[in-house]
């Protein structure tokens, strides 16, 4: 079965556009090392909870809004092998991210139930 990555970004909203390319422009490579598929979704309509909710769990600003992204790999092995080598490369740290990477929360999950995919 395959491998999940998930992740929560708060993006400022005002750079909404420029978010999207980078993750258009991010895709090939992450598809070269074997990745199966990438979803982005830009939050439209995520509610303030009462005890937590995903502003808080990033510190989002009202000037950001809160991204959901997940990305398919077919094993953990092969995730594990990409992301060594993503560190590795010199031009990995040269990348300037259009959001604050210190707040994004993410982590990897092994799948126990699929439907419809």
């Amino acid at each position: 079965m395959a491998y999940l990555d998930g992740f929560v970004i708060p993006v400022p909203t005002a750079n909404r556009e420029v978010y999207r390319q980078h993750e258009e422009e991010f895709w090939p490579q992450f598809k070269a090392m074997g990745a199966l598929s990438l979803v982005v979704g830009w939050g439209d309509d995520v509610p303030p909870g009462k005890q937590t909710d995903f502003f808080r769990a990033v510190a989002a600003t009202p000037e950001e809004t809160v991204v959901f992204a997940m990305l398919t790999w077919p094993d953990k092995a092969t995730r594990d092998a990409a992301y060594k080598k993503m560190m590795e490369d010199p031009a990995h740290e040269q990348v300037e991210m259009p959001f604050d990477g210190r707040r994004m929360i993410y982590g990897g999950f092994t799948p126990i139930f699929s439907a419809g995919v």
